[in-house]
This record gives structure tokens, sequence and C-alpha cells, in this order.
């Protein structure tokens, strides 16, 4: 059985609709790509090295990224649970396989508490290891648990057409994410016609604080849930985060102004998006779904007046077939 989805409707999520603004929408308008520049026939979408592919890069200066202690003193908090579901997020889409030694840096676990982690893990078959190589992978309980979330949830399902249509008629890449830590998880990706636009597909990571689909997906947020995932933010980026946060709290007001988030060639020169929260079961759950593909097709002027209007009417009529599917 599914589990019961409810949204609150667009024209009930605080600060997200502009006066005047129609909602919930039966779907989207048939949309051309007349305002969006044209591809040029040399323009090289198929290099890989044109292709960003986003996938969980780490900063070298980034610290272990993982809470793994709760500093509020709650005697139910488990601490070694803790510690071996952050060996399993440490893998990343890239990773094939990952020694003690290389958990133990990225969780910043100590390496002999990291191998009794990872020998029960493997015993429950959440990893797999690999003898000659003296390292592990995850395994088929690690990929059963992603599987029951996307299966349960029944957002695919209703995200996919709608999303589908939109990159058909924009010739751009339409991505459903969802948060893990200082990132944006990609679960679904829709890919236009023709050559392809962005090597992005579910798995993808793209960093919260500075993609479009990030900014969104903390302007859907309550306010004591985005306080919160700031100072998470601040945490993570130490140093660099003054910097971060001015052109973020300049998304937050222009989501105000709008509805939708952007960012032109920020997390990566050579990528552009807009974005719009999906905010579910009342709050409880917020999604991010988004826009995007070349920045040099794809300009600030593309973005605000064309590609973000599209995008967030995308997440109303998401949030209005939720609604009306398990209201």
């Amino acid at each position: 059985m599914k589990r019961t989805i409810t949204t609150i409707p667009a024209q009930d999520r605080q600060g997200a609709v502009p006066h005047g603004r129609s909602t919930m929408p039966e779907g989207l308008p048939a949309a051309s790509a007349r305002d969006i520049a044209p591809r040029e026939p040399s323009e090289p979408l198929d290099d890989a090295a044109a292709l960003p592919s986003a996938l969980h890069t780490v900063h070298p200066d980034d610290p272990p990224t993982l809470a793994l202690t709760d500093e509020t003193g709650d005697r139910n908090f488990v601490t070694a649970l803790a510690r071996g579901l952050e060996l399993l997020r440490a893998f990343g889409p890239h990773d094939d396989y990952l020694g003690n030694a290389e958990l133990s840096r990225r969780t910043g676990i100590p390496r002999p508490t990291v191998s009794r982690l990872t020998y029960t893990l493997t015993r429950l078959g959440y990893l797999v290891y690999a003898a000659p190589l003296e390292k592990y992978r995850l395994g088929h309980g690690a990929m059963v648990l992603g599987h029951r979330y996307l299966a349960n949830s029944g957002i695919r399902e209703v995200a996919q057409p709608l999303m589908q249509s939109l990159a058909f008629a924009t010739g751009c890449t339409v991505a459903l994410a969802t948060p893990d830590r200082h990132e944006m998880v990609y679960l679904e990706v829709c890919q236009p016609r023709g050559a392809l636009v962005l090597r992005l597909t579910p798995g993808s990571r793209l960093p919260t604080a500075t993609s479009a689909i990030g900014r969104a997906w903390l302007a859907g947020l309550p306010p004591t849930r985005r306080a919160a995932a700031l100072d998470d933010l601040e945490r993570h980026y130490q140093g660099r985060w003054p910097a971060m946060r001015a052109r973020l709290e300049r998304a937050l007001r222009e989501y105000d102004r709008r509805g939708f988030c952007t960012a032109h060639a920020e997390w990566d020169r050579t990528v552009s998006g807009a974005a719009a929260p999906v905010v579910l079961e009342g709050g409880t759950e917020v999604l991010s779904v988004n826009i995007g593909g070349a920045a040099s097709r794809l300009t600030p002027e593309v973005l605000e007046g064309n590609l973000g209007p599209r995008v967030r009417q995308l997440a109303d009529a998401l949030q209005g077939r939720l609604w009306r599917a398990h209201g």
C-alpha cells in the first residue's frame, strides 16, 4: 500500500504565492521554446567535457559532513546506529568501492569503529565486501530501502508526465530532488529530445546553497526549519559561508517576489536553471523541481521571463494533482 501523501494547496503556502496568481492548474500550458535562445549547431553538448555530471562533488576543504552525536542530551538517540547509517551515506554515485580508511576519513569515525560497523553492515546485507580489493560496496539491503521509499511515495509516478512535457516543450532538462544534508539529490530526471543537455541521472547531487533547486527547497521550508538548515550550511561551509549567504538571501527575496529561484552559472559556470518548491504532507516534506541547461543559452532574462514562471506552474500543477489524488 502506498503511503498517503497530502499537500498544501499553492494558495496556502506561506509566502510562496504572489497575489493574483492562479493555483493548482490542471496541467501545464502548451509551451513553446520560442523565447529560449536556440542551440548553435556547433555547441558541443555531446562533449563530455562540456557536460557537468553534478555527481557528489566534494570540495577539498570540506570537513567531515556527518553529525554523529546528539548534542541535546537525548537519551533515546543511539549513536552506534547513527554511525552505521552515516557509513552508508558516505557512498556517493561515483563510489563503486570504499575501504575502511576512506570511510573513516569521510565520516570522522575512528577507523577501529569503522571496521566493526562495516563488518556488521556486511553481515546484514547493507554492504558487500570485495576481498581482493579489501573494500566495500553498497549491498542489496541499501538498495531495497531506497526503492521502497520511491515505491511507497508515488511522487515519481505523478511528477514524471508533467516534467517530461515541460522538458519536450522547452528543450531543457527537468528534475525533481530531495534534500540530503548540504546537497540536493535527484529523484527523477526528464531529458528533452535531441542532444543530451546535462548529464544528470537519479542520484545526481547538487549543492543546496548555490543551485536553484537547493535555494527553492530552502524557500519552501517553514521558517524554523529553514533557520536550522541555514545553520547546518554555515557549519559546513565555515569561512566560505558569508559570501554564499548573501547570494542565497537574494535568491530568497527573488522567491518572495516571483515564486521561483534562479542560479546563473553559479554552482557550475556552464549551467543555469530555475526552480520552485513542492510542499507535501502539510509542509512535513518539501521537495524541489527545476529546469536547466547550458548557461550560454539560458541567460538571466530567459530564466526570469520564461523558464521561471513555467517551473513555478509545474510545481503548482504537481501539488494540485497530489492534493486531488491523496487529499
